[in-house]
């Protein structure tokens, strides 16, 4: 039977480690003290909140704010809206830099080097917001969800990642398949596909968080409010309840 040995620290290990600690804790503190303070204060009567801040005492406690949140028929309509956009938006996203990176991988694909630069390029150098919305507005895709869908489900980071991991599959496979009579098509949906689930669920979720957090692009681009997303909604709340509109922006048309 082995005997656990005790690791022994000298003098300057046990004081990086112990600055290491201080600073993990802060950190730490730093994110939960907020999200802490917006969750009592959500029970608060906001009268009471503004005037003395946080108050333990039950008379002070209410749950109005979750009772309007409730029956605000805008909330719920943009959350709806938000998973559904995250959502498509995760699935071509994912699609669309899956489908990129695969001949990006191969070595012998004929003008790999021409578009690795046009995809680096892109990186650094952008179109601009009004460039952007007048060739979106000449699509015809203005107030329309592919609007806020298409522009962005390319991610040249993420096909480098895509490219990567394709890469490290043993070239042996494709060799196989070949051998077995499938075609690029069939080798990459049969074979390459199942094999980058693991980099397809990372690419999902970084697809999803971002486009969920987003609310510039639909702000441009949408103007009927039954398709504003959550965040939008929110933002239009903000602006009326700090008096910098006159009233909430919800009913925009054409």
């Amino acid at each position: 039977m082995e005997v656990s040995r005790k690791i022994k620290y000298s003098r300057t290990d046990r004081l990086i480690l112990g600055v290491a600690y201080v600073l993990l804790g802060v950190f730490v503190l730093s994110i939960v003290i907020p999200l802490v303070y917006v969750v009592l204060a959500s029970f608060m009567d906001p009268t009471v909140l503004n005037n003395q801040g946080l108050s333990f005492h039950v008379k002070d406690w209410t749950l109005d704010a979750y009772r309007r949140v409730l029956e605000n028929d805008m909330i719920w309509r943009g959350f709806f809206n938000s998973f559904i956009y995250s959502l498509a938006f995760a699935a071509i996203s994912v699609f669309v830099t899956l489908l990129a990176a695969y001949p990006m991988s191969k070595k012998d694909f004929v003008g790999r080097k021409f578009f690795n630069v046009i995809f680096l390029i892109t990186m650094f150098f952008g179109g601009g917001m009004i460039p952007t919305f007048i060739l979106i507005n000449q699509l015809h895709m203005v107030n329309t969800v592919w609007a806020i869908l298409i522009p962005g489900a390319f991610n040249v980071w993420n096909m480098i990642l895509a490219r990567t991991y394709y890469q490290s599959i043993p070239k042996e496979l494709r060799e196989a398949s070949s051998i077995d009579g499938a075609n690029e098509i069939q080798h990459f949906f049969k074979i390459m596909l199942p094999l980058c689930l693991p980099t397809a669920v990372v690419l999902i979720l970084y697809y999803a968080v971002g486009y969920w957090n987003s609310w510039f692009y639909p702000m441009l681009f949408l103007k009927d409010s039954s398709k504003f997303p959550l965040q939008l909604i929110l933002r239009e709340i903000v602006l009326y309840n700090s008096g910098k509109t006159d009233s909430i922006q919800l009913e925009k048309q054409d």
